[in-house]
């Protein structure tokens, strides 16, 4: 199947695709790598009036630290490079194992931070990371943001808190606690599938080597991602096979 007729337009600044997401009165799509979006407007499962292109919105492309320490990702990163930098892997080291699941290397060349979020397909790995690593996001529209916490923007299957008339074009990751530990693994079919599960875990310890916090996010077991909130006494319930810490 082919899309239904729709307008495209790929504004040039950031100011210009904001006003075209304001006077579309909510029948607007965003294009960014594409991967998803395409797919599903072949299938007429959307049927945008307005295709908005932000390919062209450098500023919305970057990785950079945060004055605490943490992690800035625009938007319209690439996932090939989240895969690759090398501050990607020294300041959200979760984030930098999750990448190489994300489906294969020819759609990590085209999909973008941004475009995975504000999908919202419980299945991806972006989201589950974004809640375990207490993220927020930079919701944008003509004339002013908004911050939002991961953890309250995945709404149920594939709904988010974006408005109609706003563009997620941020993410702020903040700096892991000391000796915390990380580690990402998913079940597939095959590599490159979707996962049938999945898991984005992290666990920091105190002084004397003892748990302080955990988390645990599992991906494809809802319609968003799912956070373990309550632990259990025995035997684990969870078995991670790798592991990663800077607590040594």
């Amino acid at each position: 199947m082919k899309p239904a007729p729709f307008e495209y337009q790929a504004p040039a600044s950031l100011d210009a695709a904001l006003d075209l997401l304001a006077r579309s009165g909510g029948d607007a799509k965003i294009l960014a790598g594409g991967q998803s979006l395409i797919p599903v407007m072949n299938f007429r499962l959307a049927e945008p009036a307005l295709l908005v292109d932000i390919n062209k919105l450098a500023e919305l492309d970057f990785i950079r630290r945060d004055e605490d320490g943490g992690l800035r990702i625009g938007a319209l990163t690439r996932h090939r490079r989240l895969e690759r930098d090398p501050l990607v892997a020294e300041a959200a080291p979760l984030l930098h194992e999750a990448v190489p699941f994300i489906a294969h290397p020819q759609i990590r060349n085209r999909g973008t931070f941004g475009g995975s979020l504000a999908h919202a397909d419980p299945a991806a790995e972006l989201p589950a990371v974004a809640v375990a690593l207490r993220a927020r996001f930079r919701l944008q529209r003509a004339g002013g943001d908004r911050w939002v916490d991961a953890g309250d923007f995945f709404a149920g299957l594939f709904s988010t808190a974006l408005e109609p008339d706003e563009l997620l074009a941020e993410a702020a990751i903040p700096p892991l606690p000391p000796r915390t530990g990380w580690a990402f693994q998913e079940i597939a079919r095959r590599h490159g599938d979707y996962a049938q599960v999945g898991i984005a875990a992290l666990v920091t310890l105190d002084d004397a080597g003892r748990c302080r916090e955990a988390r645990l996010v599992y991906l494809s077991a809802g319609d968003r991602p799912v956070e373990a909130r309550a632990s259990h006494r025995g035997r684990p319930r969870v078995l991670v096979r790798r592991w990663r810490s800077d607590a040594q």
